[in-house]
Formats: structure tokens, sequence, C-alpha cells
């Protein structure tokens, strides 16, 4: 079995239960005896784990079954991604440059098109429209130049953000996706560059 460092504690939780009742009692638990065991107020809340789960590998499910949980075959498993997390971008007002590898995460290469090169946390709210919002991962993919429109993280005058590229004529307009933010316009004397394109996104429960 893989590292289970991508999955959230309660998950992890679930699914030693799981292991644990087809170790014991040599049947997997019913949805009910999840939302029992870990006082949720519905098996649907339940089901919503064992899905993600599911989506991750570590079980199958037969559908329409009281007791279709099954520990998946680790062979089958895809091989997993180690992705560093390297600090929070600004959803907002750019903030200063936050460097270093936070942390490490492994995760299904399937969550995203392109592999990202590294993942930043995401602190403001400029681009709920986008569906980007506050405490959410970016997968961001290392490059010094976009297309009209793409989401990308710049840094300006040091600073960093995430938004998306509008060229206007030889300039550059960083847009949120948030009515309460006005867009932002690089003037010709400020230092600017893009560190990279938006590739996707995690969001942990």
């Amino acid at each position: 079995m893989c590292s289970m460092n991508n999955l959230t504690p309660k998950r992890r939780a679930i699914f030693d239960f799981i292991r644990e009742r087809i170790s014991d009692h040599g049947q997997p638990p019913s949805l009910a005896d999840i939302a029992t065991r870990f006082g949720f107020a519905s098996r649907s809340v339940a089901r919503k784990h064992i899905t993600a789960l599911c989506q991750a590998g570590y079980i199958d499910v037969t559908p329409n079954q009281a007791r279709g949980i099954r520990l998946a075959d680790p062979l089958r498993r895809p091989e997993m991604l180690e992705v560093p997390v390297l600090g929070q971008v600004a959803a907002g007002a750019p903030i200063g440059p936050d460097l270093g590898i936070h942390e490490q995460l492994l995760l299904d290469p399937s969550l995203f098109r392109r592999t990202p090169d590294y993942l930043l946390k995401v602190r403001g709210d400029s681009m709920i429209d986008d569906g980007i919002f506050d405490g959410d991962l970016v997968g961001i993919l290392q490059q010094a130049d976009a297309r009209d429109g793409q989401i990308v993280v710049a840094r300006l005058d040091g600073e960093v953000t995430i938004k998306r590229l509008q060229r206007v004529g030889k300039h550059y307009r960083l847009l949120a996706r948030n009515p309460a933010y006005a867009p932002i316009d690089v003037l010709p004397t400020q230092e600017f560059f893009i560190e990279g394109v938006f590739g996707g996104l995690l969001r942990r429960d």
C-alpha cells in the first residue's frame, strides 16, 4: 500500500475502520455502520467519503450492494506523484514571497491534466468566480509566458498574486474574478514577470 499522506485524517480513519472490519468480521461495514461509527448525520455523508477513497484507489465498491466495499488490489493503484507545496499566493492584494517547501503531497496524477511543478496555497477570495477559493491548493506549471486570458501566478514588484492575464497593447492587466476587486494595471516602471500558469487545484476537507 502506498503512503496515505494524500488522505485527510478522517478518510484515513475510515479506511482503517474498513480494513479492521474486514479483518475481524470477514465482511466490510455498511454505509450505516460507517455513519454510526463516525457520528455522521446521514449515510450520504459516509457515501461521500467512500467515493473519495474509491477514486483515490484505496477501495473498490460494487454498486447496489449493502456491503459492496472491498480493499483495492495494490497492483492497480496508480503511481503517486510527489508534489511540493511552496507557500502561499494571494487571491486579493499581492503578498510578499513565501518561499521554501512547506510540505510534500502524494497525489493521484489523474487530479491534473498536466503534472504541476508545485502547489501554492491560495489566500483570499478574488478568484472565486473561477472556482478558486481561500485555502485551495493550486497546481502551477512553471513557465515565463502565458496566453491572454490564462490564469497565472505573477510577481509584481516582488509580491506574488494569482489572477487572469489580460494583454492591453504592449502592457498587461491582472484581472480578479470577483467584482469586489479592481483590475491591477501593470505600469511600465514596475518589475513584473510571470512565474507560471494555473493547471488545476486540490481542495482538502
